[in-house]
């Protein structure tokens, strides 16, 4: 089984040492003025940096197969957890995407704003089509509130809410540990949550979330 086919079956896939820790903490010092006072923001893709790093993550060998599908950044998250900044999110899958205007036409809904930024919840048939490239800056192992995958799900469209919790004993859960410069790639329909941290370790994610080049009933993505 390739890595793509794999990845299709699963919903989920880690790529190793896709940048090296030197990369890492250069990422970091452009970070820092920007994220010092919160433990995130959606809004990363403003910075030219970072759709330069976006555009590096996409040429990689390793993701460029993964991506081929998607082959438009549209979203960059920030996410932070540590002792002072500790969360958990429960099992759910990511239905929003950021888009340039409101648009009423069957299958989008759920419109809502977030940090000034418009959202609505996509039908199937675009969801299904996009990738999430979480980068991680931060070694996260089992008590780092790593992510938490519960393979295959993304199969079955969007799962009615009423039922999530009956998806934990029907499908295996895969743990997302990494290492600084690894990257883990999800498909945003996969069922997906994290537990709070329970060590004293730092663990910070570039979330970054790739589309289809183009929306459909006239529909235009956020980012120019």
């Amino acid at each position: 089984m390739t890595s793509t086919e794999s990845f299709d079956q699963l919903g989920v896939s880690t790529v190793p040492r896709v940048l090296s820790a030197g990369d890492c903490a250069d990422i970091e010092r452009k970070l820092a003025p920007l994220v010092s006072h919160a433990a995130g923001t959606r809004q990363l893709l403003r910075e030219a940096w970072c759709q330069s790093l976006a555009a590096h993550l996409q040429q990689h060998p390793a993701l460029s197969e993964l991506l081929s599908q998607s082959p438009r950044v549209v979203q960059c998250t920030y996410f932070e957890k540590d002792l002072q900044r500790n969360w958990l999110v429960s099992l759910h899958q990511d239905l929003s995407i950021p888009v340039a205007q409101r648009v009423d036409a069957p299958g989008w809904q759920g419109w809502s704003e977030k940090e000034g930024q418009l959202f609505v919840q996509a039908p199937v048939t675009v969801l299904a089509s996009m990738v999430a490239v979480r980068l991680h800056l931060d070694p996260c192992g089992p008590n780092d509130g790593p992510l938490k995958v519960l393979s295959g799900t993304h199969q079955y469209g969007v799962i009615d809410a009423s039922l999530v919790a009956n998806w934990r004993q029907r499908s295996t859960e895969h743990i997302c540990i990494a290492q600084t410069g690894d990257v883990v790639c999800m498909r945003p329909l996969a069922l997906h949550s994290s537990s709070k941290a329970t060590g004293s370790s730092r663990r910070r994610v570039l979330h970054f979330v790739f589309g289809p080049s183009t929306l459909p009933d006239g529909l235009q993505w956020a980012t120019a």
